[in-house]
């Protein structure tokens, strides 16, 4: 087992799939944890697995700065510090352009690329107080391509994927690390964001087809990156079922 015991760790986005997955995990090494999401009864049961006050959860929207904020500010308060923010939270309602759904292209900028920058904005002026500190962000392999129904999601994710590289730069002299996570098809809630049926059920038959991963598969991939040695950054790492091709 992985010793995480000397970590504090702030999950965004931790009521399901790959979120919850890392939670546990990361619980079972042994590190503290503040996890957060809209969901709250989804948090407390995660919590509720593991002993009293290892695992925190704070109700938050990481479209809402002052949440975001709030959820950075307890693990200072219940722990003393912040090691790890790991920027987590993300949806993904594919469509054609032509079909103009412009209330799911503003959610998806809203929480696929102010959500990460609003824990940056949280959690980098307390890393850089304390010297060390390592922020993670989940992108996607559709932040390095894109196809067709896909061309706003993927904008999102190659804007992550940027704003990362860029903090990584920006924040290497102050011994923080940056760290971009790229699933492939990997099973979560994100096909129930898709709101068309057909391309909803393409998008779930593709998982099935490539033998996709699960979330367990995902948060080892964070896992081994937050239990790297500090002299050792790993900048990004994208983890494909071996049938994607894509």
């Amino acid at each position: 087992m992985t010793d995480l015991s000397n970590k504090v760790v702030v999950i965004m986005g931790a009521s399901s799939g790959i979120g919850a997955a890392t939670a546990r995990q990361l619980a079972k090494d042994g590190a503290k944890l503040v996890i957060t999401a809209r969901r709250l009864d989804r948090l407390n049961e995660i919590a509720s697995e593991f002993p009293e006050g290892q695992v925190i959860p704070v109700k938050a929207d990481v479209t809402n700065f002052k949440e975001v904020q709030t959820a950075i500010n307890m693990a200072v308060e219940k722990f003393g510090r912040i090691d790890v923010l790991y920027n987590n939270a993300g949806i993904m309602p594919l469509s054609p352009l032509s079909d103009g759904h412009r209330d799911e292209w503003q959610n998806m900028v809203n929480i696929n690329i102010m959500g990460p920058l609003n824990g940056i904005a949280a959690a980098l002026p307390i890393m850089k107080k304390q010297g060390q500190g390592h922020i993670i962000t989940t992108d996607s392999v559709a932040g390095h391509m894109v196809a067709p129904d896909m061309a706003v999601y993927s904008g999102t994710k190659y804007a992550t994927r940027i704003i990362m590289d860029g903090l990584r730069m920006e924040e290497a002299q102050n011994h923080i690390k940056t760290t971009i996570i790229t699933p492939g098809a990997t099973q979560s809630e994100l096909t129930s964001h898709i709101s068309d049926p057909e391309t909803r059920k393409v998008n779930t038959d593709y998982w099935s087809n490539v033998d996709g991963l699960t979330a367990d598969q995902i948060a080892q991939a964070v896992e081994f990156a937050i239990a790297t040695k500090d002299n050792m950054s790993v900048s990004e790492m994208i983890v494909r079922p071996t049938l994607q091709s894509m």
